[in-house]
């Protein structure tokens, strides 16, 4: 349900200690020695927030040798306050004849990209490195999967693997832009106002 995904995002930032540790990395990257110290706790109860934090797609995590690095997910964060508000509002486009000429860019642009990245029997060449393009070739591939099934981690590799070798990437994208929610190795599709919007960058 919408309402339970926006319920459990706003969950992970319903804690001090996972704010304080936000507000932290906003300063730039830092292991979770240094944010206990910096926090005046133990490193596990870092471990134990960064889980929560890293769950919602709030921070990133990167492993160097045996010591694991926090950072923002900047763009998660900046863009989830908009999500959650439209979500709430389910806001309408209202410009008139300007919201339908935008429509039609839209679609011209979203067309032109999907036959420049994928070959005429729909597999995926490449994964776009501008975002805005990426954000499209996502939005493609998960319209095939099904509203409200639960899909288990197997079964999302395997539905990408039809389209694109790099099945671990292309799931990892999925969720870092908000297309798919995972719980407990389980995924299944967020509402769609909830996506990464590519409409809303230049």
């Amino acid at each position: 349900m919408q309402l339970e995904k926006v319920v459990g995002y706003h969950k992970a930032l319903a804690d001090p200690t996972r704010i304080k540790i936000l507000i932290l990395l906003a300063d730039g990257e830092l292991n979770g020695q240094s944010l206990a110290e910096k926090l005046s706790v133990t490193p596990a109860t870092i471990t134990h927030h960064a889980t929560k934090l890293r769950e919602a797609s709030l921070i990133n995590e990167r492993r160097e040798k045996n010591t694991i690095y926090f950072s923002l997910n900047d763009y998660f964060i900046k863009n989830s306050a908009t999500a959650t508000e439209k979500l709430i509002y389910r806001q309408v486009n209202s410009n008139g004849e300007e919201g339908d000429l935008m429509q039609v860019e839209h679609a011209k642009l979203k067309a032109t990209v999907i036959r420049s990245f994928f070959t005429a029997d729909g597999k995926l060449k490449s994964l776009p490195a501008q975002l805005k393009k990426k954000l499209i070739v996502l939005e493609h591939l998960v319209s095939s999967l099904e509203k409200g099934r639960k899909y288990t981690e197997k079964e999302i590799n395997e539905f990408i693997k039809k389209y694109y070798d790099d099945f671990a990437t292309v799931r990892r994208e999925f969720i870092m832009h908000q297309f798919m929610y995972r719980e407990h190795e389980i995924y299944e599709l967020n509402p769609q106002q909830l996506w990464a919007k590519w409409e809303t960058l230049s």
